[in-house]
């Protein structure tokens, strides 16, 4: 008789874990539905082109402001 009682208490005690994780993984999954962690973050990787311009520049680079100066402490 006892070992009967044993045997019940062990499969009531699955069942009711089989019910515990499977409510967890519900609201696991509501809450990965509700956040898009796949989801390129604004700023970081890929960036969407707007137009259709060259990757490489057309004509040669053109000088900047540092290439102007002859590097004397006067131009300052």
């Amino acid at each position: 008789m006892e070992t009967a009682i044993t045997v019940a208490v062990i499969i009531a005690m699955i069942v009711v874990g089989v019910m515990l994780i499977h409510l967890l993984n519900g609201q696991h999954e509501a809450r990965i539905a509700a956040f898009h962690y796949g989801d390129i973050m604004p700023g970081i990787g890929r960036r969407t082109r707007k137009s259709r311009r060259p990757a490489t520049p057309d004509g040669p680079p053109t000088p900047t402001h540092h290439e102007h100066s002859n590097g004397s402490a006067d131009d300052v």
